[in-house]
């Protein structure tokens, strides 16, 4: 594997410094901070972009995935995403929706004549465990609620119903972000996570669990670290390091605010919700036991079911890629060549159609945050650049793919135009006095910017 890196470097200095009369031309499909990046890795390099993007403003999860008060660290990153949006040779079409159903299919972007496409468009679909009771009102997937307290259109506009008591199923950063915006936004007054396995393998971090861990119902969680306990011993799994990995969190924690409590449910997994007039008002767990092979530990049912009283039901397990984009997919991604041509760091970015790649959520569903977005974004972009170095330019014309997207019947965003709506999203805030402000419709988006008239 040296020898390839160190060919990729040669690759790199030669495609910097080669001034290229037909300059290659590449499709990035996803403003989230892997196409971003990607797009930025490309630019750098001399290869013109044309960045497609589904929603008006760029920034993907980073924008509308980290938790809403977090004002300091998007505003980092949206820096960081002005500077590659601003580089001359990246072309920036927002409100644009690629795959079946959209407003192009893959098929009409790659015969604009790319010489390469870079898929970074995160992972759009939803898991399902297709549980009895999924439909009933109050039964959510996590990045649906994400979605809404973070102002994305269309779900900044759904209606949610967020009663007195809910369960969230998993135990990673979205849960509990997920916990903190029930308690403190929609005044939930119970809020249990639902582990499949025990204490010593949930996923959170104490950075995060700081700001939920004054809510924890003390006694409720000694109660439940001792009904586990027989499970835990039976497998060597100490109840004292789970209670010792979740409650570190205390030397930091925020103030209690709230009449609120939180609290787990360890090794039980969901089986079905049941409801009254079409509102779930009920969660059935099974208990599980832990078994142990060659080193893990898993979950395993013991056919004991119980029921919990709830109102609301969040699935926070995670996302999978669309499976109706127009690629192959393979257990919720997108299938990947297992003998890539152009590996970054042994990994295949290259996906089995020949020319098109995949980076970040794109290449490897719900895995990591905004940092392993861009190294994931970057890695897949110098997977590009080998291949494009490998073949001659199709010499698309940039005038070519603008002319298309002027033939939507709805308005396309460019980067002047996000510069707009961010200083009257700024102006807006400054009228208010708060720190961040945000338009909740594509319709008050496209007013600030200028495509529709103020009602």
């Amino acid at each position: 594997m040296t020898g390839v890196l160190k060919y990729n470097a040669i690759v790199y200095v030669q495609f910097r410094r080669e001034k290229v009369e037909n300059q290659y031309f590449v499709a990035v499909i996803g403003a989230g901070p892997a196409g971003l990046f990607g797009a930025r890795e490309l630019a750098n390099n001399g290869v013109r972009v044309a960045l497609f993007n589904r929603d008006i403003k760029a920034g993907g999860l980073a924008e509308y995935g980290i938790y809403l008060e977090k004002h300091t660290m998007k505003e980092g990153l949206r820096k960081q995403f002005r500077q590659a949006l601003d580089m001359a040779n990246v072309d920036y079409y927002g409100n644009v929706s690629i795959g079946a159903g959209g407003d192009f299919s893959l098929d009409e972007i790659r015969a604009l004549g790319f010489d390469a496409v870079l898929v970074s468009a995160g992972a759009q679909g939803t898991k399902s465990l297709g549980l009895p009771g999924e439909t009933l009102e109050g039964v959510y997937h996590a990045k649906d609620v994400v979605y809404h307290y973070n102002k994305l259109p269309p779900f900044s506009q759904r209606k949610f119903h967020f009663g007195k008591r809910a369960a969230i199923i998993g135990a990673g950063n979205v849960m509990v972000d997920i916990a903190r915006y029930l308690i403190h936004y929609q005044g939930v007054e119970e809020v249990t996570a639902v582990v499949r396995r025990g204490p010593a393998e949930v996923n959170f971090t104490k950075e995060e669990m700081k700001h939920l861990i004054s809510y924890l119902d003390m006694a409720e969680f000694e109660k439940e670290l001792a009904r586990v306990r027989p499970a835990l011993d039976a497998v060597g799994q100490s109840p004292e390091l789970g209670r010792q990995k979740i409650l570190e969190a205390q030397a930091k924690a925020d103030p209690k605010t709230q009449n609120a409590k939180f609290q787990f449910a360890f090794l039980a997994s969901p089986t079905g919700m049941m409801g009254e007039n079409g509102q779930v008002t009920q969660l059935e767990v099974e208990d599980n036991i832990l078994t142990e092979r060659d080193g893990k530990t898993s979950a395993k049912g013991t056919g004991a079911k119980r029921t919990l009283a709830v109102d609301t039901v969040i699935f926070a397990i995670g996302d999978q890629v669309d499976a109706n984009f127009g690629l192959a997919t393979e257990w919720g991604e997108f299938a990947k060549d297992k003998e890539p041509k152009f590996p970054v760091e042994n990994t295949s970015y290259e996906s089995t159609t020949e020319g098109i790649f995949v980076g970040g959520w794109s290449r490897k569903a719900s895995e990591g945050l905004v940092g392993y977005a861009r190294r994931d974004g970057t890695n897949a972009a110098k997977a590009v650049l080998q291949y494009l170095q490998a073949n001659p330019p199709a010499n698309t014309n940039a005038d070519t793919v603008a002319a298309k997207m002027k033939t939507l019947q709805k308005p396309v965003v460019h980067k002047d135009d996000i510069k707009r709506l961010e200083a009257a999203e700024a102006e807006e805030a400054k009228k208010h006095s708060i720190e961040g402000f945000k338009f909740a419709s594509n319709e008050e988006m496209l007013q600030a910017m200028g495509f529709l008239e103020t009602a």
